[in-house]
Parts: C-alpha cells; sequence; structure tokens
C-alpha cells in the first residue's frame, strides 16, 4: 500500500476538476483522474506527469454505476485505499429553466448526474475510504443550492432561475449531511464546496473567478484536520447557510 496520499476526482478532464487534480498534485498527492471520456482523462494525466505529479485516469460515467465499481476495484488493486473523493462531476441540464417552464426531462436529468450519479460513486468508494486514516468526502455545490440565498429577493442568487440544477444541488446538500452522519464514527469528514461563479464551460467563460480560485475551496475542506467541521457548505469565505 502506497505511503502517498490518494485522491479521485470525478469530472477532472477540464475546468475546475482539473485544477482540482492539478492542486492536489502540488500537494504531493496521487491524482486519479476520472472522466467519462477515458483518453480526455488520460491527457490531463499527460499534463500532471510533466509538473511531476503522480497521476493515473480512470473511465467514471457517473450515470453508469458499473464504471464506478470498475475504477474502485482497480485503484483498490494499485493502491489499496482512498483517501479523498471529491465529487465533481456535474450538469446544468439542457432547457433548465424557471419552475413555470422547466421540462420534466431536463430535472430528471440533472438528478440521474448530480444526485444519483454522486451516490452511486460515493457507494463504490467507501470502502476504498474506510480504509485511510483520514478520509474525507468533499461533494461540490453552490450557493444556488441555498435556500436562505434564494430565498432573500434582495440575493442576486433569487434571479438564478435554473430549477434542475439549483434542486439537485440542494439535494447534493442533504446527502452530504446524511453521509456525514453516518461517516461520523469513522472519522470520515463529509463537507460541500461552493466553488462560486468560476470561468468554465459551466460558469461562462466571463464568470469572475477562475478556476484555481473555485479548486481551492474544495481542495481545503479535502485536507481539514481531524477535528474539521463536518456536514456543511462551505465558499471561500467560509460557512455558507443551507
Amino acid at each position: 500500500m502506497t505511503q502517498q496520499k490518494v485522491v479521485l476526482v470525478t469530472g477532472a478532464t477540464k475546468g475546475i476538476g482539473r485544477e482540482i487534480a492539478r492542486q492536489f498534485g502540488e500537494l504531493g498527492w496521487i491524482v486519479v483522474v476520472g472522466g467519462r471520456d477515458l483518453g480526455r482523462a488520460e491527457a490531463v494525466v499527460k499534463e500532471l506527469a510533466a509538473d511531476g505529479v503522480e497521476a493515473a485516469a480512470v473511465r467514471v460515467e457517473v450515470n453508469d454505476a458499473q464504471t464506478s465499481k470498475e475504477a474502485a476495484g482497480w485503484i483498490e488493486q494499485t493502491y489499496g485505499r482512498l483517501d479523498v473523493l471529491v465529487n465533481n462531476a456535474a450538469i446544468i441540464p439542457d432547457g433548465d429553466g424557471p419552475v413555470s417552464e422547466v421540462p420534466v426531462e431536463a430535472l430528471r436529468a440533472g438528478f440521474e448526474t448530480n444526485v444519483l450519479g454522486l451516490v452511486a460513486t460515493t457507494q463504490a468508494m467507501l470502502p476504498l475510504l474506510r480504509r485511510a486514516e483520514r478520509a474525507r468526502v468533499v461533494n461540490l455545490s453552490t450557493e444556488l443550492s441555498s435556500l436562505t440565498r434564494v430565498g432573500d429577493p434582495e440575493s442576486r442568487m433569487s434571479s438564478v432561475l435554473t430549477t434542475g440544477y439549483n434542486a439537485s444541488k440542494a439535494a447534493v446538500n442533504m446527502v452530504t449531511v446524511m453521509l456525514a452522519n453516518e461517516l461520523r464514527a469513522d472519522g470520515i469528514l463529509v463537507n460541500a464546496a461552493d466553488p462560486g461563479n468560476c470561468a468554465t464551460d459551466m460558469g461562462g467563460w466571463d464568470a469572475p473567478r477562475t478556476p484555481a480560485q473555485g479548486a481551492a475551496v474544495a481542495v481545503r475542506l479535502a485536507t481539514l484536520p481531524a477535528d474539521g467541521p463536518t456536514g456543511q457548505l462551505h465558499a471561500e469565505e467560509g460557512r455558507l447557510p443551507w
């Protein structure tokens, strides 16, 4: 079993996920780059290797639970455990919009990827996380999942009408809290990270924050000390209200 810490980042072939992978590499971790397109994941591994990072690519299509199970089997065989799981893979479903207009198919797609896929991937990786000394799980979420912020008519969050994305990420928050409760006795901290509006395919290239800034929030939560918080949603400035 390797002495280096091992992290799996899903959706790590671009944007914030790729930046999370890079920042873990800078910390000296072994980075497992998860992507639904193995070729793209391998391209990221080459980029990381050029910077001296030990990395490997695995196919993780979160909507296909079998790929997560196969990835878990490969990680077990190769490294023996998993120290951190970063559930980054997510979508804003096509056709997303206000409650009065959003197609049910868009809602279904958002929940399928952002919630069900996250849960299936986490379930596959839990036996490996339980083998680590101080495992962590970080679920990427958003301020748009905060009922407090979205419910405040004075908040800019109240004007963002992506029902499928917002609602599915609110569900991710509940999964985060429930998993934190379930794993508390095991010493595994589970938190949700709001990277903010970053310049990516999802956030739009005119967004005010860089992927590096967004990634730093997730990496901080993934490297919390043993007495760190669990079952919370955090942004760069600290804890956000549910």
